[in-house]
């Protein structure tokens, strides 16, 4: 089995920095099977987070995700997301609950307000917090914030309890990495990149091809090792292809060399200035 790196979250929890998705997981029954199996085969290989949300096939990627953790609850750190629309104080509850039912769990152990709507901050974070209370999530978050929604974040009451933030990062959305990135890791904020093989197109590109081939590896596993390296990040590959699972797992296990890391960043420049938020 890989060694699988840890993040330690601001709740003290330690999370693996390589984890599960399941964006466009169970819209489609004929492919339920293949994507269960794909998930048990990413816990079987110590990627024990698993990232869903209500938003992903209405709910129907949160009972896929519920069918492959069946048994296995106590193995699993389980990440959910509340629409906007749903992120009253009461909304965020209620929604929840939804999910919870879905997953056939009594807790999520991190649950993330999907992207901002109309419900004000503190309405949501006060939903939120009536559910650490009660024992119904272990910490929350949210996904979608740039460094002045996350300013705002930490200025209503209980905001500072933000663990998380997920957003769109890879070796060709760098953007956050001059502002969002370092303010979020500052503050012991978590960061989960969605994307990070920016739905396959990366695989395609020619320098991280002759970069992987160095290494006997394939481009995913160099895009996911790019994420690996840096500090408090957490990455949510998603694969309904177990083989394709147990590669990914194996990113864990490459040393690219600073020569190589050097030649990445030429391929794909950071940042030099402000960039609007990246989502898809």
């Amino acid at each position: 089995m890989p060694d699988i790196p840890t993040v330690t979250l601001a709740s003290g929890q330690s999370v693996p920095a390589l984890g599960l998705g399941t964006w466009n997981m169970g819209d489609d029954s004929r492919k339920a099977n293949a994507e269960i199996e794909s998930l048990k085969r990413g816990l079987d290989l110590g990627m024990t987070l698993i990232d869903t949300a209500e938003m992903y096939a209405e709910g129907g990627a949160e009972k896929i995700t519920g069918e492959a953790i069946a048994g296995r609850r106590g193995e699993v750190f389980l990440v959910s997301k509340v629409y906007p629309w749903n992120a009253s104080r009461q909304g965020v509850i209620d929604a929840c609950e939804r999910s919870l039912g879905r997953l056939k769990t009594d807790r999520l152990d991190l649950y993330l307000l999907h992207w901002r709507g109309e419900h004000p901050l503190a309405e949501t974070v006060a939903g939120l917090e009536e559910l650490q209370r009660a024992g119904k999530i272990g910490a929350w978050g949210v996904s979608n914030f740039d460094v002045a929604d996350m300013e705002e974040l930490m200025t209503v009451p209980d905001g500072k309890n933000c663990v998380a933030n997920q957003v769109l990062y890879n070796l060709s959305r760098r953007g956050i990495e001059y502002d969002l990135l370092p303010w979020c890791q500052e503050r012991g904020i978590a960061v989960m990149a969605y994307s990070p093989i920016e739905q396959g197109r990366l695989l395609r590109n020619d320098k991280l091809i002759q970069i992987s081939k160095a290494y006997q590896a394939t481009p995913a596993q160099v895009a996911l090792a790019f994420l690996l390296e840096r500090e408090g990040v957490i990455a949510i590959p998603k694969s309904a292809n177990p083989d394709r699972v147990a590669e990914n797992a194996a990113a864990a296990e490459l040393d690219i060399s600073d020569e190589d890391w050097a030649a990445i960043d030429t391929a794909f420049p950071p940042p030099r200035e402000k960039r609007p938020l990246a989502m898809i």
